[in-house]
């Protein structure tokens, strides 16, 4: 990123410095390409995977169906967006989300690859072989996905699919929607030529290298490590008989742990943890300053007064063995506190 910080061209320029940045961008472009298994001209950048849902929801012809738990720049990215419910394990059934969209007339369906609360895997691949014989189109955001899960964008079947650099170590400000071979985009923003008439504006150079070498870094062997961190935290936190570890039998992300501690408000937890040290969520990092109810949670069928009790721990590149360490001791010492106050039962623990 500092190399390319240091050009002085526009890509899009003609002169000798330009073709320098050019040749930046596209080395960027096939390196994340190459990742993706897919043509270079098949990745168009943009500004993050908000961009690029809302981008892809744009090309639909018809209404959108989508899964009630995507991320809301899937959900809020087109007026009358129609909800694809999810089951009570918090996937989506195929044969339903096929029933849903011939019955609708969609011409574009959305499911996430994994979801960002709770880290559950959806059955893409089947969804879009179901989709494909009705001729209706699949976008994927799979902007959780890499470093915690391996895929590859063809295995999928999916027709676009969304990313963003900041979720696996990239800068933040920089993404991609990976649109599928034939597929022409009908551009968002106007006004310029650049990224094959997709989307206008200069390309950020810096930031698209820093996606690029994101991406090449990551290794299934980091993908396995942060697994057996979450899988040791998971099995300590199991023990106490308030503890529910939402979609713990389900697929999932190797990083991710949404965890329940009975009675307990979400909010009170993270502010607590926050006070010991240790940074988690409640619902989505985007609804940061405003601790509303997860909507993820209630498409599950989960009971308002349960879900409140939810937060989200996150795992990645730099967490170890003493991180793991450090949340476990703050989260038994937090909840001994918390259960000890007077007047506050020991209720029981929620299924899922």
């Amino acid at each position: 990123m500092v190399a390319a910080s240091e050009e002085v061209g526009n890509p899009s320029s003609v002169h000798g410095f330009g073709r320098r940045a050019r040749a930046r961008l596209e080395d960027a472009r096939e390196s994340i390409a190459e990742w993706l298994d897919v043509a270079p001209d098949r990745v168009t950048f943009v500004s993050g995977a908000t961009e690029a849902n809302n981008l892809a929801l744009a090309q639909a012809d018809g209404p959108v169906l989508a899964s009630a738990i995507e991320h809301p720049s899937v959900l809020e990215a087109v007026p009358g967006t129609l909800r694809l419910p999810v089951e009570a394990d918090g996937r989506v059934d195929p044969e339903r989300c096929e029933r849903l969209a011939a019955e609708t007339g969609c011409g574009l369906v959305a499911v996430m690859l994994a979801n960002n609360e709770t880290g559950i895997v959806q059955p893409v691949r089947e969804i879009a072989r179901r989709l494909r014989r009705r001729g209706i189109r699949l976008h994927v955001d799979a902007a959780q996905v890499p470093g915690r899960l391996e895929f590859a964008f063809a295995e999928l079947g999916a027709d676009y699919l969304a990313l963003s650099a900041h979720k696996f170590g990239g800068p933040p400000g920089i993404g991609a929607l990976v649109a599928g071979p034939g597929i022409e985009l009908r551009p968002l923003l106007r006004g310029g030529g650049q990224e094959r008439r997709s989307r206008a504006g200069t390309e950020n150079l810096p930031a698209a290298c820093g996606f690029a070498a994101a991406l090449r870094a990551i290794g299934r062997e980091e993908i396995r490590r942060i697994a057996e961190l979450r899988d040791r935290l998971e099995a300590a936190v199991a023990g106490y008989p308030d503890v529910v570890i939402i979609g713990r039998n389900r697929p999932r992300l190797a990083n991710t742990s949404c965890i329940l501690l009975a009675g307990i408000a979400a909010d009170l937890l993270v502010m607590r943890l926050d006070l010991e040290g240790v940074a988690v969520g409640a619902g989505a990092a985007c609804s940061s300053g405003k601790m509303a109810e997860s909507h993820v949670l209630a498409a599950m069928g989960l009971p308002r007064e349960i879900a409140s009790c939810a937060i989200r721990v996150s795992l990645g590149w730099t967490t170890g063995e003493a991180e793991i360490a450090a949340f476990l001791a703050a989260f038994r010492k937090i909840r001994g506190e918390l259960r000890d106050r007077p007047g506050l039962a020991n209720p029981a623990p929620a299924t899922t």
